[in-house]
């Protein structure tokens, strides 16, 4: 098929993209290149036939509708959005727009030309969200598809008024919709303001590792790759209106993954070792959920999809992919503002 993937130059998006290409899909990437994004994370696909970059906002209606006009895709993952819950803190304007008008805009889009088409069977609408939409989780308990939506920062509110709107897209207007949630993400390409990378870039210039609070948040993790095998088994295969939850089933707190890092580069590096030592508590963000944890049954138990690597492995594979690629590191680092403290404009 033929899908435009929005945010395809993004993390996550990318990972989307590459799989697809790689499985024989025609792939039309739709990304604004902001700092998030990068043509870098495309150069394994950037001189494939099967695949073209347009360099357009969601929040450009007329851009969408020239893009869907232009390339007639059969489907649309909509990945586009703004993700850092600390970014939100200080700027939370940027995350209503994009995340919330920029994906009614695209729905607009979307729908007409759906309509236009004829209102095609094949044709699909896949929103992409996360499980932080369900607010925060005490020791025990999971988030279920039916878990009812609690959300605590910018991000996450404009996040779940993003998943809000395509489900009422679908209701009224019949289009074809199916959504997921996820947990986080890591892996190679994730911008270098996010944990796993920020702590290792620190650590490898000797430089502080900041951790918020006491490090005890837990999060869920999942590796980037699994996620985005997930996303097209949901788009192939998920049923129309449905939502799908997707986990790493790798429930590890903030502080076990930088220890898990530390005791990375002490092998690697051990003349520096030991990095632990490098690890400092810092003030929490203001609203930090303490604990995320999917439950994935339903994907499993419907779509036959289950992680298909560990946290370790995932991980190491992850670390050793920055230790590879200096030139991106280095690219990113200049996108995402060199590793300053955000977060704290409450």
């Amino acid at each position: 098929m033929k899908i435009l993937v929005t945010g395809g130059a993004g993390f996550i998006g990318s990972a989307v993209v590459r799989q697809a290409i790689a499985r024989g899909d025609e792939v039309v990437t739709l990304d604004a290149l902001t700092y998030a994004g990068s043509e870098m994370n495309l150069m394994d696909v950037a001189n494939n036939p099967r695949h073209v970059l347009v360099k357009a906002d969601i929040r450009d209606r007329h851009a969408v509708d020239a893009a869907l006009a232009d390339h007639a895709p059969d489907a649309i993952m909509h990945l586009a959005a703004e993700s850092h819950v600390d970014r939100s803190i200080d700027g939370p304007g940027d995350f209503i727009q994009t995340n919330i008008v920029g994906t009614y805009n695209l729905l607009e889009a979307a729908r007409a030309y759906w309509q236009r088409r004829g209102q095609p069977d094949v044709f699909r609408f896949h929103h992409i969200s996360t499980d932080e939409v369900f607010g925060t989780l005490g020791k025990d308990g999971a988030f279920h598809e039916t878990t009812p939506y609690a959300p605590n920062s910018p991000y996450s509110s404009s996040k779940a008024a993003s998943d809000h709107l395509v489900r009422a897209w679908g209701e009224t207007y019949g289009l074809p919709v199916v959504l997921s949630n996820c947990s986080n993400n890591y892996g190679p390409y994730q911008l270098t303001e996010k944990l796993i990378p920020l702590m290792l870039l620190k650590a490898m210039a000797g430089k502080e590792m900041p951790v918020y609070g006491a490090g005890e948040n837990v999060r869920d993790w999942l590796f980037v790759e699994d996620h985005a095998s997930a996303l097209l088994r949901i788009l192939d295969q998920g049923t129309l209106g449905r939502s799908y939850n997707v986990g790493g089933n790798e429930e590890r707190s903030n502080i076990e993954i930088v220890h898990l890092i530390c005791a990375y580069l002490d092998a690697r590096a051990p003349k520096a070792a030991p990095h632990a030592d490098l690890i400092r508590f810092v003030t929490d963000r203001p609203g930090h959920d303490f604990r995320y944890a999917i439950d994935a049954s339903r994907i499993k138990d419907e779509l036959g999809w289950e992680p298909s690597v560990t946290l370790e492995e995932g991980l190491k594979a992850t670390l050793d992919w920055y230790f590879d690629n200096p030139e991106w590191v280095e690219d990113a680092q200049r996108r995402a503002g060199g590793g300053k403290r955000l977060g704290t404009g409450a």
